[in-house]
């Protein structure tokens, strides 16, 4: 989930990117560091935010979980 979200982030980000420098004269269209940087920052989020109910989750009993259904 997390690679189809930086795939269609990143597909908006170069069309706002595009539409904003026909808007604004002075802005560059694509800067490759900035992307690389923003997609890196996002997946580490997103793998942390994760993280922690997924660690939540492996502590319960199966069977407990299945008895309280």
């Amino acid at each position: 989930m997390i690679l189809a979200g930086v795939g269609v982030g990143m597909i908006a980000a170069f069309v706002a990117a595009h539409l904003l420098q026909h808007l604004v004269q002075g802005v560059r269209s694509i800067e490759p560091m900035t992307f690389a940087v923003m997609i890196c920052m996002l997946v580490v989020a997103a793998l942390f935010a994760s993280f922690l109910p997924a660690r939540r989750a492996s502590r319960v009993d199966p069977m407990n979980a299945l008895r309280e259904e």
